[in-house]
C-alpha cells in the first residue's frame, strides 16, 4: 500500500467519522486542534485500520500521533508485509 493510498484512507475515515469534508484534511492537520478528535475517535480509526487492513498499531504509540500524516506514518511502519 502506497503513502497517498493510507493517507486517503484516513482522511476518509476521519471526514466520515468526524463529519467533516475530506478536502479539508491534509497530512499537517491536527486531530485534536482541527479536528476536535477525542480519544475515543482515534480509538476507533485505530480499530478499523486493524479490522480493514491488518495494522495493529500499538495503543502507546497511537496515544502519541497528533496529526495526519503522523497517523499515515504509523501505519506504514505496522503494515502487514502482505499489504
Amino acid at each position: 500500500m502506497t503513502r497517498d493510498e493510507v493517507f486517503d484512507i484516513v482522511r476518509r475515515h476521519l471526514a466520515d467519522e468526524l463529519e467533516v469534508d475530506p478536502d479539508s484534511i491534509t497530512e499537517g492537520t491536527r486531530l485534536r486542534e482541527d479536528l476536535e478528535a477525542d480519544s475515543l475517535d482515534l480509538f476507533t480509526l485505530v480499530q478499523e485500520l486493524d479490522d480493514t487492513h491488518g495494522v495493529q498499531l500499538p495503543e502507546d504509540e497511537a496515544a502519541t500521533i497528533t496529526t495526519v500524516g503522523e497517523a499515515v506514518d504509523a501505519v506504514l511502519r505496522h503494515l502487514p508485509a502482505a499489504a
